[in-house]
């Protein structure tokens, strides 16, 4: 069964790596059912990124793995359902 999850990535260096970032979102973006990003004003080179996801527990792990091989990505999440 689908859960609905929040996913919060922090994002280091967003300037250099927000096309590796992108490939990675892209790649799942059948799940992802909206998507919010900043960055704060104060620290130029950090973005968080927020994003609500549907899918198996299997694809929100797979995801979250993914965007950790990114070594500027902290990835959490919570589930909601």
């Amino acid at each position: 069964m689908d859960k609905l999850s929040i996913v919060g990535i922090l994002v280091d260096e967003r300037t250099k790596s927000a096309s590796k970032v992108q490939e990675v979102l892209t790649k799942y973006g059948d799940s992802i059912i909206s998507r919010f990003g900043t960055h704060d004003p104060g620290e130029k080179e950090h973005g968080l990124i927020t994003l609500n996801f549907r899918g198996e527990n299997e694809r929100l792990t797979s995801l979250m793995h993914d965007l950790e091989k990114l070594d500027v990505v902290k990835v959490k999440s919570i589930n909601m359902k």
